[in-house]
């Protein structure tokens, strides 16, 4: 009888439950930018309903799949474009059911972006290259690539559009990635009016091109006798602050994210030396036109190794603008807190478990030199 009652009493307590979550209250409706409605429903987390519709294009990337992952965890339904089948795939268990949408895209195809966010009331733009190919260059990519996705997204009546740039866009840097970024910039600003530009530093984490690149291949960090100086900062801390923008009725303006702390590539190359027990790069520095040399003959490989663009960029410090992490409701955490999760595979068996060890830092200088 006592199995029966009690039985009968956490029945009449979830169906209480239920009604609760089943009630609206005045909070649970948003209205911003636009005039559509936006009404949230059930408990907070990967079951909810936050009633907003996203686009990420860019998605399968490295910033993108935290980016999806975040929002998919608030209960956010986000439309995937994807190129490749098999890129999207880790993406699909992120949400609920019916909660992640993948949809085929290619970026000169305008009827596919726009079906990709006719729903949306914001799109994320996080289409990028770190390097040209023959089908891809930088300027299609940053920059006529961004304006058509910007262009359209103000066409289907998009509320908002954040566009993903760096922190080093300038149009008279000697990268070609920088100038496109910057290019890219301003044509988004023009195809939407108020549309988010977001800089980000460097970026780190599982996949990353730099603390997986300076374990593998020290020598090509050494260049500019590794006096370059860097704000990396940690891709979740930017895919948070991403997220916090779907819920944040600020719009139209630049965004700065570096890391908290500037650095130089020596002080990186010392604390993956330091966190992996293996000893310092002992190989000689190699001159800029030696490193561009072996770059060129690189893209005659299908995967290039190292473009000469990079070789160029591992030469311009990162800009010194002040960061505006307060606007998206972040605290960046240091690399030091973070590096041992990514570059511990690369440590022998013998060290996987010895105790982390920390270079000293240097006194960097904050007078950055373009």
């Amino acid at each position: 009888m006592s199995n029966i009652m009690s039985a009968s009493a956490n029945l009449l307590r979830l169906q209480h439950a239920v009604k609760q979550q089943g009630k609206r209250a005045y909070h649970d409706l948003v209205t911003f930018p636009s005039k559509k409605p936006i009404i949230s429903q059930g408990p907070p987390g990967y079951s909810a309903v936050t009633g907003h519709v996203v686009t990420v294009f860019g998605c399968t990337g490295f910033l993108g799949r935290y980016l999806v992952s975040k929002l998919a965890r608030q209960g956010t339904q986000v439309i995937i474009p994807y190129r490749d089948e098999d890129e999207k795939r880790h993406l699909k268990p992120m949400g609920d059911l019916g909660q992640i949408v993948p949809m085929e895209w290619d970026l000169r195809n305008e009827s596919q972006i726009a079906e990709c966010v006719r729903h949306s009331d914001i799109v994320f733009n996080l289409v990028g290259r770190d390097y040209a190919t023959k089908s891809f260059d930088f300027p299609s990519v940053q920059v006529d690539g961004a304006e058509r996705i910007a262009k359209i997204s103000a066409q289907s009546g998009v509320p908002r559009f954040v566009h993903v740039s760096h922190l080093n866009a300038s149009a008279t840097s000697p990268s070609k990635l920088y100038q496109t970024k910057a290019e890219g910039e301003e044509r988004v600003s023009a195809a939407f009016k108020g549309a988010t530009i977001i800089r980000p530093g460097p970026l780190y984490g599982y996949e990353d091109k730099m603390l997986n690149n300076i374990a593998i291949w020290p020598i090509w960090w050494k260049l500019n006798d590794a006096k370059t100086r860097t704000r990396p900062v940690h891709v979740m801390d930017v895919a948070q602050a991403l997220a916090n923008l779907v819920h944040s009725p600020q719009q139209g303006r630049t965004i700065a994210l570096p890391g908290p702390s500037t650095l130089t590539y020596e002080y990186l190359l010392d604390l993956v030396s330091s966190l992996t027990y293996h000893p310092p790069s002992s190989a000689p520095v190699i001159p800029k036109a030696v490193a561009l040399a072996v770059a060129k003959a690189a893209q005659a490989v299908w995967w290039p190794l190292l473009s000469p663009d990079e070789v160029v960029r591992r030469y311009i410090d990162d800009d010194d603008t002040p960061a505006d992490w307060d606007a998206v409701g972040v605290t960046p955490s240091e690399i030091e807190q973070h590096a041992i999760q990514y570059i511990r595979r690369y440590r022998s068996a013998e060290n996987f478990s010895r105790p982390n060890v920390f270079p000293q830092r240097p006194v960097v200088s904050h007078d950055v030199i373009r």
